[in-house]
């Protein structure tokens, strides 16, 4: 049998829901093999096992940045490795990964095997937690503006705080992120300015100066890390574009970087939707598939480029289970 082509999407934080990973977990040894390594690896200090938490909640636990970073990880691997089963091997395009997810694309390009990929983002949740709770910041969700809007409300309304334009979604979709009272003057420009606007429930300011605390850690971290070259594609979230293959410790400082900088997502499907384009015959086209939990890539996707079209793997088809 031929190993389907593909293109594999990872979502990132957010989209994290009790039960993630479950119906993997039940219909797939490798599924189930995944979340045992997982829990091995990460200790969640008397919460319980992060398989118990991904399951059971309760969602305030599962919510928090130190653990929903591990347990959407460790769900989207276990959902890949229980595709593996039905497809008999995958011939990977590229993979794109939204924040958090980008490190799970890394790992599924080879760059990391799946305990470092793990430790490395469970310490990465745990510094931007760190990072979150010594800062009063926050996160603004904008509907309807473009990238100049969103430069012109966060000059507007940053005063002498910290405000700046932090994940670009997709069109008409963008979250700023900075100082808490910014936060709350971006509300009341963006209503000046005839968009939509709504303060976000999350811990901290991500992806934006407030986090330089994390980035400095995990460069701490990263050093102690010796990279494998990409076996594929890896779109950055920082710059848009392909990370170089065999470029560690640029690939290195990207990451970090990402801790402080806008996360490109748009722009990230954007160039893969142009790359596929270039694939005359529809049969040789890569198939576009989003990795457990959740839908939240392919309805990003279907406002980016709507000739896309994206299967998401939020549970296993039972029909096929291996």
């Amino acid at each position: 049998m031929q190993k389907p082509n593909v293109v594999l999407l990872a979502p990132g934080q957010g989209a994290q829901a009790i039960g993630m990973g479950k119906a993997w977990l039940e219909n797939h040894a490798s599924a189930a093999q995944t979340f045992a390594a997982a829990d091995e690896v990460v200790t969640l200090d008397g919460l319980g096992t992060l398989s118990q938490i991904c399951f059971d909640g309760p969602s305030d636990v599962l919510n928090r940045t130190d653990v929903s970073q591990p347990a959407l990880f460790t769900a989207a691997v276990a959902s890949y490795q229980g595709l593996l089963d039905r497809w008999g091997g995958v011939d990977l395009h590229a993979a794109l990964g939204l924040s958090l997810g980008e490190y799970t694309a890394i790992h599924l390009a080879g760059g990391f095997g799946f305990r470092d990929g793990l430790r490395l983002v469970a310490t990465r949740g745990r510094l931007m937690q760190e990072a979150a709770e010594s800062s009063d910041g926050g996160m603004v969700a904008l509907i309807g503006a473009d990238e100049d809007q969103a430069n012109t409300l966060c000059d507007e309304a940053r005063g002498d705080d910290v405000l700046v334009p932090a994940n670009f979604n997709a069109p008409g979709q963008i979250v700023v992120s900075g100082s808490s009272a910014a936060c709350d003057r971006a509300v009341d420009v963006a209503g000046n300015m005839g968009l939509r606007a709504s303060r976000l429930a999350v811990a901290g300011a991500f992806h934006s100066p407030l986090m330089e605390p994390a980035a400095d850690g995990m460069r701490k971290t990263l050093s102690e890390l010796d990279l494998e070259p990409l076996t594929t594609t890896v779109y950055s979230n920082v710059t848009g574009e392909p990370h170089p293959a065999d470029d560690a410790e640029l690939l290195k400082e990207r990451l970090i970087e990402q801790l402080t900088s806008p996360v490109r997502w748009a722009e990230n499907c954007s160039r893969l939707a142009e790359s596929l384009s270039t694939v005359s015959d529809e049969d040789e086209r890569p198939a576009v598939h989003e990795l457990a939990p959740g839908k939240v890539l392919k309805g990003l996707f279907r406002r980016i480029d709507k000739s896309v079209e994206v299967t998401s793997h939020d549970v296993p088809d039972t029909s096929e289970v291996v």
